[in-house]
């Protein structure tokens, strides 16, 4: 039972870690049909500006409020300069677009922090462990744990009862619509991208306690995080949460119960849920 309890804290822990990733790859899908491949590569950069941050500042909080802006800002930057001349292009190009940025920022890392491992301790206050039920847990994965759900009301919130969150909705459903009722669909966009792209900084950030701060994270993670949102259903707020959970929890349980089968079992899970449930948990036609 103690293992047990362990391997599902685990799971809530990984599983809060991958929906904020994917939060920001589905509200980029979701409002503006773009699958971004970089979304990885701006969740690894954000662990190193972390990383970099943190031994300069001699702050975790400060590292966590800063990197995640200067990675939104270079999103917004790359939505303007690249993405917003191929919306009416073939999504091709935009596929490509991204897997592109991916490489060049993939190659960026190596060349300004190099190509070995790095690693940063938990902040103070959260450095430490609890006791659950005659075991020891780290403080820091709670934490993970908890801030998933308080991020995900908060931005419930900001979605449906503010005007900025209407208006990004309105121009999820019908873009042109929102642009003949006067929204500036452009900034709209840009605004979108920049707060995915902040996400997936801010998610790096977060993960850089728990996982060694390497060029090739970014490339494992993108694959979980695209699993999770076509379980939860492309687009879906609710399926991104769910879908994230799910797989957590799958990959935890996993290593206890079917060892010999964890490597395979969250493409198992996409493909039965594709079977039984193409459109994913909660995607829509």
């Amino acid at each position: 039972m103690e293992t047990l309890l362990i391997n599902i804290l685990n799971g809530l822990c990984y599983g809060m870690l991958l929906f904020i990733i994917s939060l920001g790859l589905t509200i980029i899908f979701g409002v503006m049909g773009v699958l971004n491949f970089a979304h990885g590569s701006f969740y690894m950069l954000g662990a190193y500006l972390g990383l970099w941050l943190a031994l300069h500042l001699h702050s975790f909080w400060l590292a966590l409020l800063v990197a995640p802006l200067l990675v939104g800002a270079l999103g917004a930057i790359s939505e303007i300069a690249l993405l917003r001349p191929l919306y009416n292009r073939d999504v091709s190009f935009q596929l490509l677009l991204t897997f592109g940025v991916l490489l060049i920022l993939d190659d960026a890392v190596k060349l300004i922090w190099g190509a070995g491992y790095h690693s940063i301790d938990a902040p103070k206050g959260l450095s430490g462990t609890v006791h659950l039920l005659g075991s020891t847990y780290p403080v820091y994965r709670l934490f993970i744990a908890i801030i998933g759900p308080v991020i995900a009301v908060v931005l419930w919130f900001f979605f449906h009862k503010t005007a900025w969150g209407k208006m990004i909705r309105a121009a999820a459903m019908d873009r042109e619509m929102a642009s003949a009722i006067g929204i500036n669909v452009p900034l709209l966009f840009t605004a979108v991208f920049f707060f995915g792209t902040l996400l997936a900084g801010m998610a790096g950030v977060l993960a850089a306690p728990l996982r060694a701060v390497g060029p090739a994270m970014g490339d494992n993670i993108i694959i979980a995080a695209f699993i999770v949102v076509v379980v939860g259903g492309l687009g879906s707020f609710v399926g991104a949460f769910a879908g994230a959970i799910v797989l957590g929890l799958v990959e935890a349980l996993g290593v206890q119960f079917v060892p010999h089968l964890q490597m395979a079992l969250p493409y198992m899970l996409l493909a039965l849920v594709l079977l039984v449930r193409p459109r994913g948990l909660f995607g829509s036609e």
